[in-house]
């Protein structure tokens, strides 16, 4: 049986192989010897081709680009090589020449799967054409001139009533002052007056009677209507679910021990997320342990244009998804000795002094470096900060106070309140966008255009914090203009000037295919991982709440 195991040459020495296998959820990279592997088959892909006859021009095309990945393994002889594999499919195909097959059982799928979507486009296609049915159609159509129809209806009462209201209010007004009348006429009058007034109330009661007969005779119809196409919904829903759980349980998943479960008791007491099974990492360690391999480190990077939303870039590592394979790598490495996974932590000290750039009786400005948090993070051992020092600095008991933050490993200007009431009086200020800041950064590649506006809204990825990813639905506003100060063969100078201020909103909009769709230089999360950050804070200017003069500071980046 073909293994699709390809020999390191030269091979390893036995200094270079991990001792342990590596984490795959390792958020530092993977091992140097996956690494190589890894740019064995980068190297096949910047050729034009997946495998022989299968080009990678759909991966830079509209339906965007794809995970791969390598497992290293030993084979029982001794010899060290590797596997590949690709997430889900590939140009509609499960399986490719050189890369290890899925982990399902391919016959009792094909019995499930194609009967299976054939009836789930009978119900789509049954549920498109009731929504598209002359009947519901006349009935939405008719629904909407009735609610166009009153609407128009109140509103002239409404006008109708608040016109006749101010005359009555006048002629009250002319009553009132009036010494002409009576006392009786007077009465009579305003009684008169009261009498219009219930008269127009009675008016909108006999009109909203009205209205409510007219709905009374349509809606119910159209509700039923409504009703059964909810239900066509739901009766598709259901069947995708159930089809869903028949093709889950065409998976066995295997560990290192050789103990098997189906796939959906490792997501019990919920169901698989669609696609779990099928990344890169459990197809390769399933084929390993199928075939008698030793794994010995894992890489997957993604290869192609970026998601929709975000997040990847052609190339770049990233760690296994934590929503899919979460609950089932764990399970697949039992019986192989695993290293913890590494996060990334600040260190615990930043050498040099805190360079303070101004300071008065309400103010400090300094420049932040890269590497030094804004405030003190999670990690207790780490105690380095921006607002740990300035508070060893300062002996106010009720500050200093930051009034806005840097990411660690962005470097620039940042500005500390020394009381409450001036630390309020900056915030309003950013809150109501009244002050100017720019950035400047190295960005990989050539930027298209001189200048211009970016505009994408962003939210958290909640399956991969502190990541962020567009989201024009759910994301928060996030708008940044950009101009281009310089360009070199590789890379673009470029100034940022935040209109919003989102979690890493300069490094997304620089990253995403959207935006720049050039990620910052040294940028670990949507970039590549680089000596550091070229991302500095260099100007910044705001009313001093205090003085009611507008204060420029300006740091130029170290790069």
């Amino acid at each position: 049986m073909e293994t699709w195991f390809t020999p390191f040459e030269p091979q390893p020495a036995p200094d270079a192989l991990p001792a342990a296998f590596p984490s795959p959820f390792d958020e530092q990279g993977p091992h140097a010897l996956a690494q190589r592997a890894a740019e064995v088959m980068r190297a096949e892909l910047r050729s034009g081709f997946v495998a022989p006859g299968v080009p990678t021009g759909p991966l830079e095309g509209a339906e965007g680009g794809k995970m791969f990945g390598v497992l290293v393994v030993r084979e029982p002889g001794g010899r060290v090589g590797f596997l590949r594999a690709f997430s889900g499919m590939l140009g509609g195909r499960w399986n490719l020449p050189g890369y290890v097959p899925p982990l399902f059982d391919a016959e009792a799928r094909a019995l499930i799967e194609s009967p299976g979507e054939a009836q789930v486009k009978r119900l789509l296609a049954r549920a498109e054409a009731f929504q598209s049915s002359p009947e519901l159609a006349a009935l939405r159509d008719a629904h909407a001139r009735q609610e166009a129809r009153h609407v128009r209806r109140r509103e002239e009462l409404r006008f109708a009533h608040e016109e006749r209201r101010r005359l009555r209010h006048a002629r009250r007004a002319e009553l009132e002052a009036s010494g002409v009348l009576s006392e009786d006429a007077r009465r009579e009058a305003l009684h008169r007056l009261d009498q219009e007034s219930r008269g127009d109330k009675a008016e909108r009661r006999r009109e909203d009677a009205a209205q409510d007969a007219e709905r009374r005779e349509l809606a119910p119809r159209l509700a039923r209507l409504e009703r059964r196409g909810r239900a066509l919904e739901r009766l598709r829903h259901m069947f995708c679910r159930a089809l869903m759980r028949r093709l889950h349980d065409t998976y066995g998943v295997v560990n290192a021990r050789g103990a098997r479960r189906p796939l959906r008791s490792l997501y019990a007491p919920g169901e698989p997320p669609s696609g779990a099974a099928d990344c890169a990492a459990p197809k390769l360690l399933a084929h390993a342990f199928a075939h008698g391999l030793m794994p010995l480190a894992l890489a997957e990077f993604w290869w192609g244009t970026p998601p929709a939303s975000g997040g990847r870039v052609s190339g770049a590592f990233y760690a296994a998804c934590r929503d899919k394979c979460g609950p089932l790598l764990p399970f697949m490495l039992e019986g192989l000795e695993v290293a913890p996974p590494r996060r990334f932590a600040p260190p615990a000290r930043v050498a040099g002094e805190l360079a303070i750039l101004f300071e008065d009786a309400w103010l400090v400005v300094i420049d932040k470096p890269s590497g030094l948090l804004s405030v003190p993070g999670k990690d207790e051992a780490v105690t380095d900060s921006v607002l740990a020092r300035l508070r060893a600095r300062y002996s106010q008991a009720t500050g200093p106070l930051l009034v806005h933050r840097l990411d660690l490993d962005t470097s620039g200007l940042l500005v500390a309140a020394l009381d409450p009431r001036t630390h309020a009086a900056v915030q309003r200020q950013f809150l109501h966008r009244d002050v100017h800041k720019r950035y400047v950064a190295w960005v990989e590649g050539q930027v298209k255009g001189e200048e211009g506006t970016i505009d994408l809204p962003l939210r958290v990825d909640l399956n991969d914090r502190p990541r962020q990813i567009h989201d024009p639905v759910h994301g928060k506003a996030a708008v940044t203009r950009w101009r281009v100060l310089e360009r070199t063969g590789t890379r673009t100078r470029v100034a940022f000037f935040p209109l919003t201020g989102r979690t890493h909103q300069l490094r997304v909009h620089a990253a995403h295919p959207l935006g720049l769709g050039a990620p910052i230089v040294g940028d670990r999360l949507y970039g590549h991982e680089d000596a550091r950050l070229m991302l500095h804070a260099e100007a910044l200017e705001f009313t001093h709440p205090e003085t009611g003069g507008r204060v420029h500071f300006e740091r130029r980046a170290p790069f």
